[in-house]
């Protein structure tokens, strides 16, 4: 009788949990497999907190593998229980359920939440948004009427969490260190104009902000600015950014730079453990979309199953949704010498597209409220494409390209548009960046 491999993995998140799907597909019955979770349940999707933290969505609904399916597969899980050292020499996993043996190992910690440090910030109502012991203690509080919340950091996550406490009945206060809202994803437009969005939702925002204190007597009562300013809060949610969760990999004595060091396989420099996900880092870069992270599982898997495989990410653009308001943004969107751009605003209708041209092709792009055409201009991107033979008409989009005439109904609605929106973009459809 064949002895199955022992496959030992550490962390139950989304990145290993498409690793292990595609590890039974592509291996079956290869691996014996056990699973270990910090958390008292298995893999959900981290993208369906928003919606359950808003009321749109129930937990169920983000469970990806439930009990049923770690049990077809033959998963041992360890959900709740801590994996607090690796044994390299002797290849056990150790916890506080003792020692467990692998002869292949998997890191898959994910990333924490960073907390600014910050006086206050160990107060009770001090909470990141990262897992669902957030969600429900941010859902038990705005269930008592009259509270109100303050969200530090106005990036993707401070937002959702901001807009679903706010659709909650609270009184929300978002404060942003940085000029404009999402500013690694957004330019200065995109991002005013998803600041009136949100305050027209009547949540409060505060830009070049800076948090100086969390103050309460036994529990967080008020943000306090380094500017005096004073912001009411029976919950402060921490959302100003991530680190690679790298502590397990760092005391064993694996290599770890900003995260644990991976090569295109997804090793790490103990040739029987790999690493993946948003603790990695894979030639200097750590990667929080979940685009790579499924590449990366792929490519663990295919690693395992005895196929070659590498890890090549792709460059990404950036598409989402925020309480309704779409927005996508690819590329190099700064000015800067060389650039051009050609700009589409109309803030009264919520629309805004800004496209950053070089040497007569597309480097950077931004939309906000209409982003349908966002993978066509990404692709010209991408490929390189020339765009003097369409430069009049390039930010209405593909169909408004080809080579067949345009539809003379359409020319005229795009025209008015234009003379509207615009200014005259059609006949001066560049302008320099200073």
């Amino acid at each position: 009788m064949t002895t199955r491999h022992r496959l030992v993995v550490v962390g139950a998140g989304m990145a290993s949990g498409r690793a292990l799907e595609h590890i039974f597909a592509k291996a079956p019955g290869q691996y014996e497999v056990t699973l270990f979770g910090a958390e008292p349940r298995g893999n959900y999707s981290r993208l369906m907190l928003s919606p359950v933290l808003a009321g749109e969505k129930t937990f169920e609904e983000a469970v990806t593998h439930d009990a049923a399916w770690y049990a077809r597969h033959g998963v041992r899980t360890r959900f709740g229980e801590h994996v607090t050292a690796i044994d390299r020499h002797r290849k056990l996993v150790i916890s506080r359920g003792g020692e467990t043996p692998y002869d292949t190992l998997v890191i898959a910690t994910g990333s924490a939440p960073f907390i600014l440090p910050i006086a206050g910030k160990e107060l009770p109502g001090v909470l990141a948004f990262r897992d669902l012991d957030d969600v429900e203690a941010m859902i038990a509080v705005a269930s008592r009427p009259g509270t109100s919340a303050v969200v530090i950091g106005g990036g993707l996550l401070g937002l959702e969490a901001a807009a679903a406490l706010r659709l909650r009945g609270m009184a929300v206060t978002v404060i942003h260190a940085a000029e404009h809202l999402m500013n690694r994803q957004l330019d200065a437009v995109a991002g005013r104009m998803l600041q009136r969005a949100f305050e027209d939702r009547g949540i409060e925002v505060l830009c070049n902000a800076q948090t100086a204190a969390i103050v309460g007597h036994g529990k967080a009562e008020a943000v306090v600015l380094d500017d005096g300013r004073l912001c009411p809060a029976d919950i402060v949610v921490m959302a100003v950014g991530i680190r690679p969760e790298t502590r397990i990999a760092t005391d064993a004595g694996i290599h770890v730079e900003r995260g644990i060091v991976v090569d295109d396989q997804m090793r790490t420099s103990d040739p029987h453990i790999f690493a993946l996900g948003e603790c990695v880092e894979h030639n200097g870069v750590c990667y929080g979309l979940v685009a790579p992270l499924y590449d990366m599982a792929e490519v663990l898997a295919d690693t395992l199953a005895g196929r070659a495989a590498s890890f090549q990410p792709v460059e990404t653009a950036t598409q989402l949704k925020v309480t309704g308001i779409s927005i996508y943004s690819a590329g190099d969107f700064a000015s800067r010498d060389g650039h051009e751009e050609i700009v589409l605003q109309d803030e009264e209708g919520g629309v805004y597209k800004r496209l950053v041209l070089q040497d007569d092709r597309i480097v950077g792009a931004v939309l906000y409220g209409e982003t349908g055409d966002g993978p066509w201009f990404f692709d010209l991107l991408k490929q390189r494409t020339p765009t003097a033979d369409k430069r009049n008409m390039l930010v209405f989009g593909q169909a408004y390209q080809g080579s067949a005439p345009m539809d003379p109904m359409e020319a005229v609605a795009a025209s008015l548009v234009n003379r509207h929106t615009c200014n005259g973009l059609l006949n001066s459809a560049t302008k320099r960046a200073a």
